[in-house]
């Protein structure tokens, strides 16, 4: 639960009741109060608002996951899977977008216009292998360039992770990150 608390919201709540509280201290005649409100209120509300102009959502599960997934992930799972599920699914600042630097990494992101968007994730298995599917929107870059790409994905998401690549529709890639024995229990 604590995952999915953002900190601009809770930023912008704290902020703003205890800068409310100030302002209504002040208007009291309650320096001690006053003090408070001014001093830790409205910093708090404006690094909120900071945090709210550079917040990315976390990625949403396109499907739930069926509990014989979760018990394959608790076994075989590779760091890289678990660091990448946890870090798609909580709220992230001062990026441009969602998983931004992997793909300027693999060479997928040439420029902002043309880079892919991660649009949501899976755990599934494939072969009774555990397996992260993450889910891209890409129209400006074609399933074959992702595919000249593959052998340098797998060595950036492993070792333990074998990636296959399909295509769901004309504009839709899927990543998938499949564990392999070499990877299990990460």
């Amino acid at each position: 639960m604590l995952r999915q608390t953002s900190l601009a919201t809770l930023g912008l709540t704290v902020g703003s009741i205890l800068t409310v509280v100030g302002f209504a201290a002040y208007f009291a005649d309650n320096a001690t109060l006053n003090l408070v409100g001014f001093f830790y209120g409205f910093p708090l509300l404006l690094g909120g608002l900071a945090l709210k102009a550079n917040e990315l959502k976390p990625i949403p599960f396109s499907q739930p996951t069926p509990p014989d997934v979760l018990e394959l992930r608790n076994q075989q799972a590779t760091i890289t899977q678990n660091k990448l599920r946890k870090d798609l699914t909580r709220h992230s600042y001062g990026q441009d977008t969602q998983f931004d630097r992997p793909l300027s990494q693999l060479g997928l992101s040439p420029r902002d216009e043309v880079r892919p968007t991660i649009e949501g994730i899976r755990e599934t298995q494939v072969e009774g292998a555990y397996t992260l599917v993450l889910e891209f929107e890409s129209p400006q870059i074609p399933l074959e360039v992702w595919q000249q790409k593959q052998e340098k994905m797998e060595k950036f998401f492993g070792p333990g992770v074998r990636v296959e690549l399909t295509q769901r529709e004309s504009d839709r890639i899927d990543l998938a990150l499949i564990a392999t024995e070499l990877g299990a229990r990460g």
